[in-house]
């Protein structure tokens, strides 16, 4: 079973549907114990760094959520890849997850933000299990983003600056754009992730 972390303020119902075409039993919750027993933990995410940690720890979740990207396959999208970080400054300098050391920062672009459209990806390295979809366009929606070390970014974008699109640590995967917005390519984004991993 895949559990996708409901703290109200997740697309869950998108990122479930997704999930749940590739064949997958989904359950939304925030309940603990159905947390530990699934197989996958998915961190899906709409609003900003703050708000979105004050209700983690609101639900008591914040060292569940570390203990769990410890012991299985743990994906964040969107602001939930944010929170991945140790810390964000999206409505006040606030404490992330602390899962993958770097920044949540304000995209420093000429561009207009927030970044909303479509953007290739580039994916480089021969062990990057994701290096098939350099080229493919994917759907993104942010004004912030990743500040972090090389080793921990397996796929970038360009919008005015390099933006860490795809990344991870171990088990831990972070996707900054919208795959269950992004069509055929965003599904198969998410196969490699549960086959990665399975």
């Amino acid at each position: 079973m895949i559990a996708i972390v409901d703290y109200g303020m997740g697309n869950v119902a998108s990122v479930s549907t997704a999930f749940r075409k590739l064949g997958y039993e989904v359950e939304i919750t925030d309940n603990k114990e159905r947390l530990q027993k699934a197989s996958h933990i998915i961190l899906p995410g709409v609003g900003s760094f703050q708000a979105a940690m004050e209700e983690i720890e609101a639900r008591g979740l914040k060292t569940l959520l570390r203990e769990l990207a410890e012991q299985k396959p743990f994906l964040g999208i969107c602001l939930g890849m944010q929170l991945l970080f140790t810390e964000g400054f999206e409505g006040g300098r606030t404490e992330g997850l602390c899962i993958i050391p770097g920044t949540i920062e304000k995209m420093e672009t000429e561009l207009l933000l927030p970044h909303i459209g479509w953007n290739a990806l580039l994916a480089e390295g021969e062990r990057n299990p994701f290096s098939p979809f350099t080229g493919k366009h994917v759907y993104f929606v942010h004004s912030f983003a990743a500040k972090t070390d090389q080793a921990y970014v397996a796929a970038t974008a360009e919008y005015g600056l390099t933006v860490p699109a795809i990344v991870r640590k171990g088990n831990v995967y972070g996707i900054q754009f919208h795959p269950e917005k992004s069509g055929e390519i965003g599904v198969d984004i998410l196969k490699t992730f549960l086959q990665e991993e399975a």
